[in-house]
């Protein structure tokens, strides 16, 4: 798959089907369909659990900036790497909301 422009008005979900747990602080899953393991970290582990149902991208990095002290721009570009690390690896879907 490859880099998806990702826009504001999309939301973001988890694929159903994977097992998430956390270990020591940090949220490792595994896709059961492809048999492979991730360590999302603890931040990775928090956009996980927020995407649990639709949330947009603008609601994510709103969320993170009130809970972590870091750069808007920096946050937002980190979310965005994160977002379609996990698109090319089909953990998450994309809804457009009108």
């Amino acid at each position: 798959m490859s880099r998806n422009q990702i826009t504001k008005n999309q939301f973001f979900r988890q694929v159903p089907g994977n097992i998430a747990s956390d270990m020591d602080g940090e949220k490792v899953m595994l896709n059961i369909q492809q048999g492979k393991y991730y360590n999302l970290g603890e931040l990775g582990g928090e956009i996980w659990e927020l995407m649990k149902t639709p949330i947009s991208m603008e609601k994510l990095v709103t969320t993170l900036l009130s809970q972590y002290d870091v750069d808007p721009n920096e946050c937002e570009e980190q979310v965005t790497t994160f977002l379609n690390q996990l698109l090319e690896e089909d953990l998450i879907l994309i809804e457009e909301q009108s």
